[in-house]
């Protein structure tokens, strides 16, 4: 009941001492820091529990630190945040993570990475706000060939168009204003029709990878990527006269080049003859890259064939013989898996060139 003894052993000491003036009861946030600091319990065994279960604890990594202009910057994964004035190694390390979490190829990262190590040794550790025009023409100035003043015109580039559109930390991009040199594209030399049909046929007799891997790089183009990218759930054999080979990217970035292309009944045999004698799971061919130029390389040799052969060179033929069947420009760019740009036109304008009839 309401004013027994048993009622005032709930009360607090501190809701027992009053001074004057001072209300008997507070709200719930009515405490002092004392209070507000004071351990829970005054039990010597259960405060040194409590401190051991502390120092167990992992330490933790902080969210946020100080930043410039008394502003807190966040510190995810150890690496404090970009300022305007934050070093270019700084910037490189982002914009890596950047590269890396949008699963862009390990090439390409280490690639773009280098040249903006380059860039800081050529301009010395500035800061990335006072880069300006000057530093990206010495940068450029050392290329010693086009390709590679252009690749390192397009590291630049997109590094500060990082730090613009994502990052958010600059306005001012130093690369506007240069525009790489134009590198003529060689004229590709196709195998002509007696040598496809002598590689075809070497191929056969090679490995049991070989004659597939050769009739998907020759009659519908596949890169080398392509190639070992494929899975058997890519190939629709719902109609053997007419299989379907479907080219998919994880890439989200290569989505673009992603296409759908006609077989015939010569590589559904092939097909059906490779998965007899080797029974791949998932991924079709479980190869490397150099593995693919060996394989080619050896297939040339004992076709007898002469010129140089590559994986590119069988794409290469491929374009040749579908514009001279009739494709034109823009079917020649869907069929590839390219991009309606000056480049890949340029590119496909060869094919259609080599598909011209002779001069009389």
């Amino acid at each position: 009941m309401p004013g027994s003894a048993s009622d005032t052993t709930r009360v607090s000491p501190q809701h027992l001492t009053s001074t004057a003036g001072r209300r008997r009861t507070r709200g719930r946030n009515a405490t002092t820091v004392e209070e507000r600091d004071a351990p829970y319990t005054d039990d010597p065994a259960l405060l040194a529990l409590e401190a051991r279960a502390a120092e167990a604890q992992p330490d933790q990594l902080p969210l946020f630190v100080p930043g410039a202009g008394g502003r807190f910057s966040s510190l995810l994964g150890g690496l404090p945040g970009l300022e305007p004035s934050s070093s270019l190694e700084l910037a490189r390390a982002w914009y890596r993570r950047e590269l890396e979490q949008g699963k862009r190829p390990r090439n390409t990262v280490e690639s773009y990475c280098l040249d903006l190590v380059r860039l800081e040794k050529t301009i010395g550790p500035k800061p990335i706000d006072a880069i300006d025009r000057s530093d990206i023409a010495r940068f450029l100035g050392e290329a010693v060939t086009r390709s590679t003043r252009k690749r390192r015109l397009t590291s630049a580039r997109r590094f500060f168009r990082y730090l613009i559109e994502d990052a958010r930390v600059l306005e001012a991009d130093p690369t506007t204003g240069y525009y790489p040199h134009t590198i003529s594209l060689k004229t590709p030399i196709p195998l002509f029709a007696d040598e496809q049909a002598a590689l075809l046929a070497a191929a056969a007799d090679d490995e049991p990878w070989s004659a597939p891997a050769i009739w998907l790089m020759l009659r519908l183009g596949l890169t080398r990527a392509e190639l070992l990218g494929l899975r058997q759930d890519h190939i629709d054999l719902a109609d053997p006269d007419c299989p379907v080979v479907f080219v998919f990217y994880e890439d989200v970035t290569k989505r673009g080049k992603e296409r759908k292309l006609g077989a015939d009944a010569e590589f559904a045999g092939l097909y059906a003859a490779y998965l007899h004698a080797k029974s791949p799971i998932d991924t079709l061919f479980h190869y490397g890259p150099q593995a693919v130029n060996g394989m080619v390389e050896r297939v040339r040799r004992a076709a007898g064939i002469r010129k140089d052969v590559t994986p590119q060179t069988l794409r290469h033929t491929y374009a040749v013989e579908k514009a001279k069947d009739g494709a034109d420009e823009a079917q020649l760019l869907a069929l590839l898996g390219l991009a309606d740009d000056p480049r890949n036109r340029a590119s496909v304008g060869r094919y259609l060139k080599l598909a011209a009839p002779p001069l009389t």
